[in-house]
């Protein structure tokens, strides 16, 4: 098939049979080295879209997504408890080799919520791991009167990000840390949530998390999706606007820069009037959301929400 004889694509195959045998994925010289390379193959624009590659190569992906999200997970845990030896820890966030492409990416998600939610009182993030970088950005910089909840079914994620703003004299009264799986959980006192790119790494997984969001979010509430595009799928689950049921999609943002995630904003649709089943368990949809149909992420900076009638 096509996609076997890509340049890109026979790459990002051979960087994953090189990951595929490190001992552990734990940072060091090698697995940096070999994740570096990785992200510098996959962040040039490139109109591959994956959704198309045989099955083969979907398998490879799905799996390399998963390795990328073991290896992230180590790194941000080695760097939060290093963070957490120090005396004011949140005065050193600098350390983490990635924190400036975090103030980029949480800046972009701050301004294209605010056209839709300036100023949330609770806001939710799910899937927030040792080093809730986005929490603090956000709370630090842009919400400065908002109350963050932080969700992560790992409790010792938990513990080692809760030590990061104890001693912080604003943050440890606006930031709590909930040890749970979200899909037990309701939602629906959160103006805003945000869902972590690696929650839900497979789509049936992922559309899971999305189906119980639109269960138990509040209506109006605004949900942040991070996903990915072109090639940078290969590090990244794929959100489609068909896979958001009873949601209204308001924005998307794909970065063509350093920062890898692209961006989704939607809003909880007001009126769920029915159900369908997609294979994937009932989804709830408004009248509107009953009839879209499937389309394929393009470069869209606030989509036309008025179209949209719930």
């Amino acid at each position: 098939m096509v996609c076997l004889t890509d340049p890109l694509v026979q790459k990002v195959c051979q960087l994953y049979e090189d990951i595929s045998k490190l001992e552990s994925l734990s940072p060091s010289k090698d697995v940096n080295t070999l994740f570096s390379e990785l992200v510098a193959t996959c962040i040039p624009p490139n109109p591959i879209d994956v959704s198309k590659l045989c099955t083969k190569i979907k398998t490879v992906r799905a799996s390399l997504i998963r390795l990328c999200g073991e290896a992230e997970g180590l790194l941000e845990k080695h760097y939060s408890e290093i963070l957490g030896s120090l005396e004011n820890p949140l005065d050193h966030l600098h350390i983490f080799p990635y924190y400036s492409n975090y103030l980029k990416l949480s800046h972009r998600e701050f301004d294209l919520l605010s056209h839709h939610c300036s100023n949330p009182r609770r806001l939710a993030f799910v899937g927030s791991g040792p080093l809730p970088l986005t929490s603090i950005v956000l709370a630090s910089n842009h919400m400065s009167s908002t109350i963050f909840h932080n969700y992560d079914i790992d409790a010792s994620a938990n513990s080692v990000a809760t030590k990061l703003i104890a001693s912080h004299p604003d943050l440890s009264k606006r930031m709590e840390f909930h040890t749970t799986d979200i899909m037990n959980a309701s939602l629906k006192e959160y103006d805003v949530v945000f869902l972590a790119a690696l929650v839900g790494m497979e789509t049936e997984e992922k559309i899971r998390v999305i189906e119980h969001l639109t269960e138990h979010m509040s209506p109006g509430a605004i949900l942040i999706l991070r996903s990915a595009h072109g090639a940078r799928a290969f590090l990244y689950p794929v959100v489609e606007p068909h896979n958001l049921p009873g949601f209204e999609v308001l924005s998307i943002y794909h970065p063509f820069d350093e920062v890898v995630n692209s961006v989704v904003i939607a809003r909880k649709c007001p009126k769920p009037v029915g159900r369908v089943d997609k294979g994937l368990g009932p989804l709830k949809l408004c009248s509107k959301c009953g009839e879209m149909k499937g389309f394929n992420m393009k470069m869209i900076e606030g989509l036309a929400g008025e179209d949209h009638v719930c």
